[in-house]
């Protein structure tokens, strides 16, 4: 799997990787529940390692904790958020993330959805400097957060900002993503397939035969290549709790990566496709 900088470190990160979002919030000893393990066995055998989760995603941090057994463990790079108000809250929270997700020191924290940023990033500018977290970060998932999602890279220092992108979301080309470029940080996209409905709505349509040129088998790997042919974009994590799909959308990451004019016939295949 290809690898991009992150930009405060030089840290080489996979491009593809895993949101835990609904796959992972799931019952101990359900049928779900028993495709997760090769989930993870198809992230980690790809060669992807970001796993992504929230105290907003229910089970889906103890999930995720609880079938990261070693070496699967010392290989996964694990961001998760803090997702309440207050200094206070914001730090046992993230206590309880760590507890969860059975690590003491947790890759990416980042405050989700900007709530309560400013509170919240100072706790975690002291974190990384403890070494408690390795790296900071805000998200959002909607566009219409994208002028406060400006407004603090802007501000602050950070070294990660995850926001929506996708072939029918492409907002974050005009503003955001040249900025985070602009100012070194690293960017992960959340709903890079749009949950789900980007996919499905062409998936009664052939891939096109050219699709061979990215060696592209699925029109899920042909949409998640356009998310990591910006160059701004780090990493992509679509969401899934099935092995097969996990698979499928990691092999994007390999193979060659479209330039503007490929990703120019990637939309224009989608737009066609759409009618």
């Amino acid at each position: 799997m290809h690898t991009r900088s992150i930009p405060s470190s030089s840290e080489a990160l996979p491009v593809i990787g895993l949101g835990t979002y609904r796959g992972f919030d799931v019952a101990a000893g359900s049928p779900k529940h028993a495709q997760l393990p090769g989930v993870l066995g198809a992230l980690f055998s790809a060669g992807g390692n970001v796993i992504d989760s929230s105290p907003m995603y229910g089970r889906a941090e103890a999930t995720a904790g609880a079938l990261l057994d070693e070496p699967a463990r010392s290989r996964a790079f694990i961001a998760t958020k803090v997702w309440t108000r207050g200094r206070d809250a914001g730090i046992a929270q993230m206590k309880r993330s760590m507890d969860l997700l059975q690590t003491q020191r947790i890759d990416l924290m980042q405050v989700h959805n900007l709530l309560d940023w400013k509170i919240h990033l100072a706790t975690l500018r002291a974190w990384k400097d403890a070494g408690r977290i390795r790296y900071l970060g805000v998200t959002h998932y909607t566009s219409s957060a994208y002028a406060d999602l400006e407004a603090v890279l802007r501000a602050e220092p950070l070294d990660f900002v995850q926001l929506n992108y996708s072939v029918a979301d492409r907002a974050a080309e005009d503003r955001l993503l040249p900025l985070a470029a602009e100012r070194g940080v690293a960017v992960i996209v959340n709903l890079p397939l749009g949950s789900g409905a980007v996919l499905r709505s062409v998936q009664r349509t052939a891939l096109p035969g050219w699709a061979t040129e990215l060696e592209c088998k699925s029109w899920a790997q042909m949409l998640l290549k356009y998310v990591i042919g910006h160059p701004a974009v780090t990493c992509a994590i679509p969401g899934t709790g099935q092995a097969e799909h996990m698979a499928d959308n990691a092999q994007a990451g390999a193979g060659p990566i479209p330039d503007e004019r490929m990703r120019g016939r990637i939309l224009q295949s989608w737009n066609d496709a759409l009618g």
